[in-house]
C-alpha cells in the first residue's frame, strides 16, 4: 500500500467514524530525554501511521506510547484528538483530503487557490490541538521546467508564510523520490526544496527531509543534512531499497544519521515511515533502538 492510497482509505473511514474525544494539549518530551528514555540523540521520534493504517489507531496510539514515541505523523485533523487522548501529539498535520494532492500541488498555479484555503483552514486547528508542523507537496513537474516549477511554489509560499508565522506552525514541503515511487514528482531533489525555501525566506516555511527519498535520488545523506540543516525542520525514515525497516537487509546506516542529525542541533522530530514485512512492532522498537544509538 502506498501513500496515496493509504490516506485515501484513512479520510473516508475517519470520516465515517465521526470522531470526536476531546482535544488535548499534547506534551513534548523533555529536554534530555529520548523516544527511549535514555537520550544520546537530542530530536524525538515519532511514526506514520499510514504504514500501518491496518491497526485501528487507537490501538497503534496505545502500542506507540508504550514503547516510548511521543508522536505520531501524516494524520488528518480528526485524527489529532484520538493521539492526544493517548498523550500524544501529531507531529506533522495532513492538510488536504484531495485524492490528487500528491500529483497536483505548489508547482501547479491552478491549485493555488485550493492549496491557500487548505492551508488557512488547517493552521487555527493546528494551534488548538499543539500539532507544530503542517505538510505541503510540490505535485507533479507535467512539463515544467526547474525554473518555473521553483518560482510557481515560492509564489504560493509567499500567500501563505505570514498566516504561518502569525499562527507559530511551520509548513514543511517534502522532497520525494521521481525514479521508484512517485514518477514526475517535480521537488524530487534538496536542490529544489532549498531554493523554494531560501527563496520564501520564512521561519515558518521549512523542508521535510525524507531520508529514503533522498537516498533513492540522490544519496550523499549525511553531508547534506550537514549542509542544509538550517532549512529543515523535520525528517522520514525507512530503509533502502524496499522502504521496509531499518534493519540490516538495506543499505543505510541510520545510526550514524541519527548523530548527525543531533550533532546540528536539531531538537524537532524524526518520523519512522516504513512499510513493516513482519511484526510492525518489533519493526518500530528497532527503528526507535537504531536511532537513539
Amino acid at each position: 500500500m502506498d501513500r496515496r492510497r493509504a490516506l485515501t482509505a484513512l479520510a473516508g473511514a475517519t470520516a465515517a467514524a465521526g470522531l470526536a474525544l476531546p482535544a488535548a494539549a499534547c506534551p513534548q518530551a523533555p529536554d534530555g530525554e529520548d523516544a527511549a528514555g535514555t537520550r544520546t540523540t537530542g530530536f524525538r521520534q515519532s511514526a506514520c501511521y499510514w504504514p500501518f493504517s491496518d491497526v485501528p489507531l487507537d490501538e497503534f496510539a496505545v502500542a506507540a506510547k508504550e514503547m516510548g514515541l511521543v508522536a505520531v505523523d501524516l494524520l488528518h485533523a480528526d485524527q489529532w484528538p484520538v493521539v492526544a487522548h493517548h498523550g500524544l501529539t501529531c507531529s506533522m498535520g495532513n492538510t488536504s483530503r484531495r485524492p490528487d494532492y500528491l500529483t497536483r500541488g505548489l508547482c501547479d498555479r491552478s491549485v493555488h487557490d485550493v492549496m491557500v484555503q487548505e492551508v488557512e483552514t488547517a493552521l487555527p486547528l493546528a494551534v488548538k490541538a499543539d500539532v507544530p508542523n503542517l505538510i505541503v507537496l510540490f505535485g507533479n513537474r507535467d512539463g515544467r521546467s526547474e525554473e518555473e516549477g521553483i518560482a510557481n511554489a515560492v509564489e504560493c509560499f509567499d500567500r501563505m508564510k505570514r498566516s504561518a508565522e502569525d499562527a507559530g506552525v511551520t509548513l514543511c514541503v517534502e522532497m520525494l523520490n521521481s525514479k521508484v515511487d512517485h514518477k514526475d514528482y517535480q521537488g524530487d531533489t534538496t536542490a529544489f526544496g532549498v531554493a523554494v525555501a531560501e527563496a520564501v525566506a520564512s521561519p515558518r516555511v521549512k523542508l521535510l527531509y525524507d531520508i529514503y527519498h533522498m537516498q533513492v535520488m540522490e544519496g550523499d545523506v549525511i553531508r547534506t543534512i550537514r549542509d542544509h540543516h538550517q532549512h529543515i525542520a523535520h525528517y522520514h525514515t525507512a530503509g533502502n531499497p524496499g522502504r521496509h525497516e531499518l534493519d540490516d537487509n538495506q543499505e543505510l546506516q541510520y545510526g550514524a544519521i541519527a548523530r548527525a542529525i543531533t550533532a546540528t542541533g536539531f531538537t524537532g522530530y524524526l518520523a519512522h515511515e516504513f512499510i513493516p514485512t513482519r511484526d510492525w512492532q518489533a519493526g518500530l522498537r528497532q527503528a526507535i533502538t537504531v536511532c537513539s544509538s
